[in-house]
């Protein structure tokens, strides 16, 4: 397994970060364990999660699944750089209350304390903004972040969801404030998605930020959609992002153009796409979300997948980026 920094901090990390999204609404507690054994195993050491997955009735469910996972001991819990999220509200759903959700110091106060319980342990690495909160100021999230992170119980502050500015406001904030301030950035960003590349992406690299990409698969449409399609299987959805993406002509064309160019190097495309993410400037290493053994297998093969100078150039062919701002926005 490959390792790097993330971003501007002193911590290594795999190319490869484990998502646990599934762990609970879609995979037992004892599956997740033995997937979580396998990625150790394997040299993958960065785990995400987020207070509310599980979702629904059972939001903090997929915490507690880790924190079941490293209570077996075994060094699981030190040998783990861990990465959970605040921002979702933990309220009873439909009756939702002040102050259980969003970036005020008091929900993030609560909020650490609370996956610390859930996850068996007494601190965090990475603790993560799942979204941006534009009615909390800045000067307040640091002010709750400093006191924790002297209270030893997170030791650094991601950001989600962000856009650039809001990456820039972050951090020139936390740079008068004497705080450390953001040192990653998680952000949607695969082959079919590429807008992060505008602004996103360089705030990140000039701020020292680690880029971290959710949904390398875009919901499983870079996965061989339509060859499954084709096989009588379904295409792997979120909320339907896949199947309702190949339904526009436009792209359905791409996808297929992507399909035919890795079957002529006998590739898996979602091993490729995985695969690519790895080759862009300023990505640590994207998330998967196996929800089996299998799955982790196929997402570990990426990591020693070598796409040459044609290849590449035929997939930039097929999904064009934008390029960086202000360019991209000229004419």
């Amino acid at each position: 397994m490959e390792y790097t920094q993330l971003g501007r901090t002193g911590l290594k990390v795999s190319r490869l970060v484990l998502g646990t999204m599934n762990f609970g609404p879609q995979t037992d507690e004892a599956d997740s364990h033995t997937i979580m054994d396998a990625a150790l195993g394997a040299g993958v050491n960065f785990f995400d999660t987020a207070n509310v997955y599980g979702w629904g009735e059972n939001k903090g469910r997929t915490e507690k699944i880790i924190g079941s996972w490293f209570a077996k001991g075994g060094g699981r819990r030190e040998k783990t750089v861990l990465a959970t999220k605040v921002y979702g509200n933990m309220g009873v759903e439909g009756a939702p209350w002040p102050n259980e959700d969003r970036l005020s110091a008091l929900n993030i106060r609560r909020g650490v304390e609370a996956s610390l319980r859930r996850l068996g342990t007494d601190y965090i690495d990475l603790y993560q903004f799942h979204h941006v909160d534009r009615s909390t100021p800045w000067e307040e999230i640091w002010q709750a972040v400093d006191v924790l992170v002297q209270q030893g119980k997170i030791l650094y502050v991601g950001s989600s969801n962000h856009a650039g500015w809001h990456i820039a406001q972050a951090n020139e904030t936390a740079r008068r404030r004497g705080s450390y301030g953001l040192v990653s950035e998680q952000c949607l960003y695969n082959l079919a998605e590429r807008r992060a590349e505008m602004e996103v992406i360089p705030a990140a690299r000039e701020y020292g930020l680690g880029v971290i990409p959710w949904s390398p698969l875009h919901g499983g449409l870079l996965g061989g959609a339509i060859r499954k399609e084709r096989e009588g299987g379904a295409a792997r959805t979120a909320e339907g992002r896949s199947a309702t993406s190949l339904r526009d002509t436009a792209m359905r064309e791409k996808v297929q153009a992507y399909e035919d160019l890795l079957d002529k190097h006998g590739l898996e495309p979602g091993e490729v796409a995985l695969a690519w993410l790895l080759t862009r400037p300023g990505v640590t290493g994207p998330i998967v979300g196996p929800r089996t053994v299998e799955q982790l297998a196929s997402a570990l093969r990426a990591v020693e997948l070598e796409l040459g100078p044609e290849l590449l150039a035929g997939l930039d062919e097929i999904f064009p980026g934008p390029g960086e701002s202000p360019e991209a926005f000229a004419w």
